[in-house]
């Protein structure tokens, strides 16, 4: 809420390094059209990939790991659950699938945060689908005990902090006040700062992120995991949000180290995007002996389908079968079980 209240200070010193970052995004967005036109089945498989590691890589920042062959089961859909961490690993599944089938984005609303929140915790007995009612703050171990890091807002003022964050969010956007992504940066920062829900507020944060970018056209966030990038940087992430979340109560905060990483993170995968559709557009000999020479000289002694299609998106996996096969009846390699969970093992 504090970064819509004075928008003159809050976004009037946007750093010139962010300019360009920003013209490099709106860039790539132009570009996405064109290559779902021209290469839909490409398309198709990095989404696949983005969504499992955007489930895989979201739950693993607030420390809810799932072993990789266990997290691609439930990330297809298997409903058989070993502990709670599978569980809030599925309800993630859920939720994202939930904004990926999205053809249309209503405004933000408290009822639309908490489906999304209900979604993250309907496998489990969690209080999702609803505010919190006791103080959450957010504390760290790092100097060997707990050191309060930031105090949110405190419950009894939560329901309506949150209310005028998302209609001012919503007059900010209807009136093209800054550019979108300052916007949907700032509004991230503040809903961590509310920290509105009991658990599961940096999960949700991420939907949110996701749920906008799709919404102002940013479709990148079907293609590549800005989860994966998060996770990766993730020292980086906790240090840009405790820099512009200092004295926010006052509104004396600076959104800057924040709206910059975000930036930066999509930056990058629009990069990552731009690469991957290119590499696959290159004929290096045709698909079927670029498959061969993946699995003889480049995968794994032990490998599964998947592994291939990751590695060489764009073909098909009528070709993949095919290859799997020949090599097979030539000895080259040899299964293990059947279908597409089976490992291959080089002979």
């Amino acid at each position: 809420m504090q970064s819509f209240i004075d928008l003159d200070r809050c976004f009037g010193s946007q750093p010139r390094a962010l300019g360009a970052i920003l013209a490099r995004i709106d860039t790539g967005r132009g570009q996405e059209r064109l290559f779902e036109d021209q290469r839909p089945e490409l398309l198709r498989q990095l989404a696949d990939y983005a969504r499992v590691a955007s489930i895989t890589a979201s739950n693993a920042i607030e420390g809810v790991v799932v072993d990789g062959e266990r997290a691609e089961r439930i990330a297809e859909g298997s409903h058989r659950y070993r502990n709670r961490n599978e569980r809030e690993f599925a309800g993630y599944r859920d939720a994202i699938d939930m904004l990926m089938r999205l053809e249309a984005y209503e405004e933000l609303s408290i009822p639309l945060v908490l489906r999304l929140h209900r979604l993250l915790f309907q496998h489990t007995d969690g209080n999702g689908g609803h505010l919190k009612s006791d103080q959450n703050l957010i504390v760290s171990y790092e100097s060997g005990r707990k050191e309060v890091v930031f105090e949110p807002t405190p419950p009894e003022k939560t329901e309506f902090a949150l209310s005028e964050l998302l209609v001012r969010y919503g007059e900010a956007k209807a009136e093209e006040q800054t550019h979108p992504l300052i916007l949907i940066g700032a509004l991230v920062l503040d809903f961590l700062a509310i920290h509105p829900v009991a658990d599961g507020n940096g999960r949700l944060a991420r939907l949110l992120t996701t749920y906008e970018l799709l919404a102002q056209g940013y479709r990148v966030a079907r293609y590549v995991s800005l989860e994966q990038r998060i996770f990766e940087s993730k020292n980086t992430y906790y240090k840009a949000l405790y820099d512009s979340q200092r004295k926010w109560h006052e509104g004396k905060h600076d959104v800057w180290p924040w709206i910059t990483y975000l930036a930066r993170v999509l930056a990058s995968a629009y990069d990552d995007f731009e690469k991957k559709v290119a590499d696959a557009g290159e004929q290096l000999g045709n698909k079927q002996e670029r498959v061969r020479a993946y699995i003889l000289d480049q995968a794994p002694s032990r490998f599964r389908r998947r592994d291939i299609e990751r590695a060489l998106p764009g073909i098909s996996l009528a070709t993949i079968r095919l290859v799997l096969t020949e090599l097979r009846d030539a000895g080259k390699i040899k299964p293990e079980g059947s279908g597409a969970g089976a490992r291959w093992t080089r002979v």
